[in-house]
């Protein structure tokens, strides 16, 4: 987010101060260097965050890798060297995910990168290929092509994200061929890469077959999806059950098949990997363990693609509900008929919701603008509590902001906008 923020001012400077009479945007350098290490003063600064709650909190913290050695202990290889056996009678895994490797692309993180790779690179790419038309490529794809680099995603399914409501996806593709020069090919596999000195060769055909093409690039972004980091725990030594891909079977109350044995966030088989999915998991089951009542809503779980434009959503998408034989109907508004957006020229996008037919609640909200990341905390609390979108809509909002967009589109699904 760090690297998306500075890269955001770098393309912002060259490509928009002009028009609001700020010279010498074009003039606008970026070091490479300064910038990284930027990012990594604020990562640290997070982390250390973290040690200080840890501490004030009264938290032992352990520095190494721990695996099973029973059900009631763990032992630990220390990273400043030793080993420590931890026995306790309940514990939580929490080990989260890694990047997933192609059998023929092996991460070296000078040419193929995994996302840790990408975001520790010292140079800026002439060519970079990005496989997998998902978050982290659009994300970091975003980041080298506001730098200045040719970025070419190559996605294996017919359209990027599918996971997104479709025609939010296809305005984040046309923003992102528009303003960044990024190309995308889709239905397109991957068949196998060489690296050859400082460039690499990948081969690429259709998914569903056809002439081979080679890309000739000097970084190759692997960014199709993540596993759950499951393999060193030693989880066969107290027999807890996993999935086929790995993920850790949990009950209601996050409690796996051993009973003092619980997993929360990107290694469970449950909900989205998502930090703060797996954020509120960690609330409810410390509060299940202290004999309270923990609470975690899978379908009011928010997400958000932090590109420019930002895409955010809550909830289903229409092909979800088309899927699922739902009756919905649909309200959306356009940013450029927002006051605020005008005003500070942020006007591309839309919020677009969707609500029972019969009852108007809200099924599902979907937002594409600059700001979406901050505007779907209202959907998701809208939600949550079960609103209606004439309840959204009938709630007055401040003018001018760009949260009237979510009042104006609920209007549009329960009744009509009075800006459009």
């Amino acid at each position: 987010k760090a690297l998306l923020h500075a890269t955001h001012l770098y393309h912002d400077a060259h490509a928009n101060f002009a028009r609001y009479g700020i010279k010498g945007g074009d003039a606008v350098t970026m070091d490479v260097t300064a910038m990284q290490k930027q990012k990594d003063k604020q990562v640290a600064g997070l982390t250390g965050g973290i040690e200080f709650l840890f501490k004030k909190n009264k938290v032992d913290y352990v520095k190494g890798e721990g695996s099973f050695v029973n059900a009631n202990s763990v032992n630990v290889k220390k990273i400043g060297g030793g080993e420590q056996v931890i026995e306790a009678k309940k514990f939580i895994i929490a080990t989260g995910s890694e990047p997933t490797e192609i059998p023929s692309l092996k991460f070296d993180e000078k040419i193929i990168l995994s996302s840790t790779g990408a975001l520790a690179l010292n140079r800026v790419p002439k060519h970079l290929v990005v496989i997998g038309g998902g978050v982290i490529g659009f994300e970091l794809g975003s980041v080298w092509a506001r730098l200045g680099a040719k970025v070419t995603v190559v996605e294996y399914a017919p359209k990027c994200s599918p996971f997104l409501d479709t025609e939010v996806s296809d305005y984040l593709i046309k923003c992102l061929t528009k303003s960044e020069k990024m190309k995308f090919m889709t239905s397109t596999k991957v068949i196998g890469g060489k690296v050859n000195g400082d460039t690499c060769l990948l081969e690429v055909e259709p998914a569903a077959g056809g002439a081979k093409q080679v890309i000739e690039c000097d970084a190759v972004l692997v960014s199709v999806g993540r596993r759950p980091f499951t393999n060193s725990l030693g989880l066969d030594k107290v027999n807890v059950e996993t999935n086929k891909q790995g993920f850790v079977k949990i009950h209601d109350h996050f409690q796996t098949n051993i009973p003092n044995i619980y997993a929360i966030g990107d290694v469970v088989d449950k909900g989205p990997m998502l930090a703060h999915k797996a954020e509120d998991e960690g609330i409810a089951c410390a509060e299940f363990l202290a004999g309270k009542h923990g609470h975690v809503n899978y379908d009011v779980i928010p997400s958000v693609i932090y590109t420019s434009p930002e895409v955010a959503a809550v909830g289903k998408t229409e092909q979800d509900l088309k899927k699922a034989g739902i009756q919905y109907k649909v309200g959306k508004f356009n940013f450029s008929a927002n006051s605020r957006a005008k005003a500070v020229d942020i006007q591309e996008g839309f919020v677009k919701v969707l609500a029972d037919a019969k009852t108007d609640k809200i099924l599902g909200m979907h937002i594409i603008n600059s700001q979406a990341g901050e505007l779907i905390a209202e959907c998701g609390l809208a939600m949550e509590y079960g609103a209606s979108s004439e309840d959204v809509g009938r709630t007055c909002h401040s003018h001018p902001t760009l949260s009237e967009a979510i009042k104006e589109a609920c209007m549009a699904c329960y009744d009509k906008p009075i800006h459009a």
